[in-house]
């Protein structure tokens, strides 16, 4: 099921896994060199574009007992949460601009405008989820510790909620992503101890204070009489940029295509290994400048999981590149539209809810998922063969594809 041999599966030789490596660490020096007031400027922007749309939208609602101030107070509102959560404080907290040498828009001050205390989501995500990206067992973003969306995850009875789970879990996303630090799996199997529990439920109960004060009662205070629809605005807007991270960080973890690992597979990776990991291990989805502002440019998922530190503006130039080099080492490069990312998505959530014993298709070519098997020999023929022309071992996808062109004889 989930991948055991990485470099059979990319069908590469540890020449091509080296030379991979040095041509990635490549293009992280040509950003990291290039950084410069383009890139501060563009961050700064995005700051001050963010906090207008907030007093815009706060003036709005202060006459939010009319309609259309209600709702265009209430749409800006949740537009300026979604930048605010998605491609300022996601990517501040990634160091992302840390060579600035800003204290304010540093990853060590960086506190954001959602219920998660940053400190909380600095382990949970970029240590343990970047680090340890869809290795199934040490990676709890594989299903949250709530839902199956492998077939490596054992089935039990409670899967069969999967579906209103994963609905549950949209609505409410900002409360779910403040509780995953508690790493409750964990708990469970005695690796965290109650007294540490308690200590993270006393960070994220200050943090949540502190965001349901200045929500429901700040705010529509400062409303006067209009505090009931001020609140129930702040409530949609949280709702929207709940609904949307969602979306966002779905696509970019379940679809099919994002693959799942073995812990056996970590105890030998190198840095190389580490990147090919992020490549196979994340899904983009298709976007224009609006929507890859919208997503913090994690519509780039895979660029981001490969340099989750360089600056969210590169992601879309990267991207060029990243793409090359899956075209030249004939690797995957899994994107679609968000539609189609996430259709796949809730397909994979809809029928992991079932046992394996009612899914069709065998645990190592399932369409969700996939490990090296996939690619075993059908009817005799080797998974890979040698090119006679360069020497370079290349895969069983690219033979067949030529072979239906006619482009080999």
């Amino acid at each position: 099921m989930a991948i055991t041999d990485i470099d059979k599966y990319a069908h590469l030789t540890d020449a091509d896994v080296e030379a991979l490596g040095r041509e990635l660490d490549a293009i992280r020096r040509d950003v990291e060199d290039s950084r410069g007031e383009d890139d501060a400027r563009y961050i700064r922007r995005t700051i001050a574009f963010q906090r207008g749309l907030v007093v815009s939208s706060r003036i709005l609602l202060m006459f939010s007992n009319r309609t259309p101030a209600w709702l265009a107070g209430t749409a800006m509102l949740g537009v300026a949460k979604i930048v605010e959560n998605m491609e300022i404080g996601h990517n501040v907290m990634h160091g992302q601009w840390d060579w600035m040498n800003d204290p304010e828009i540093h990853s060590s001050a960086w506190e954001w405008d959602t219920t998660c205390p940053s400190v909380g989501w600095k382990h949970s995500h970029n240590f343990v989820h970047h680090k340890f990206t869809n290795i199934v067992g040490m990676d709890d973003d594989v299903g949250y510790g709530i839902m199956r969306v492998t077939r490596d995850q054992k089935w039990n009875p409670a899967y069969l909620a999967n579906p209103l789970v994963n609905i549950m879990l949209g609505t409410l996303f900002e409360w779910g992503v403040a509780l995953h630090h508690l790493e409750l799996e964990k708990v469970r199997k005695r690796q965290k101890s109650f007294g540490q529990v308690r200590r993270d439920l006393r960070i994220i109960g200050q943090k949540v204070g502190k965001q349901v004060a200045k929500d429901y009662v700040i705010y529509p205070a400062l409303a006067g009489p209009n505090w009931r629809t001020t609140m129930s605005a702040n409530a949609v807007a949280n709702l929207i940029r709940n609904y949307w991270s969602y979306m966002v960080i779905f696509c970019g973890h379940f679809p099919d295509g994002a693959e799942k690992f073995t812990p056996e597979e970590f105890e030998t990776e190198d840095q190389a290994r580490w990147y090919l990991r992020q490549m196979l291990g994340s899904a983009n989805f298709t976007a224009g400048p609006v929507m890859r502002f919208m997503s913090g440019n994690l519509s780039h998922q895979i660029e981001h999981h490969l340099f989750p530190d360089l600056p969210s503006n590169r992601y879309e130039d990267i991207a060029v590149k990243v793409r090359a080099l899956c075209e030249k080492y004939d690797l995957p490069y899994t994107t679609g539209s968000i539609v189609h990312q996430y259709a796949l998505t809730f397909r994979t959530i809809a029928k992991l809810a079932l046992p394996n014993k009612l899914l069709k298709g065998t645990s190592d070519d399932a369409p969700e998922t996939a490990s090296e098997l996939r690619f075993n020999v059908r009817e005799g023929m080797r998974d890979t063969f040698v090119d006679p022309a360069t020497g370079r071992r290349r895969g069983l996808r690219t033979a067949l594809r030529e072979l239906k062109s006619g482009a080999v004889a």
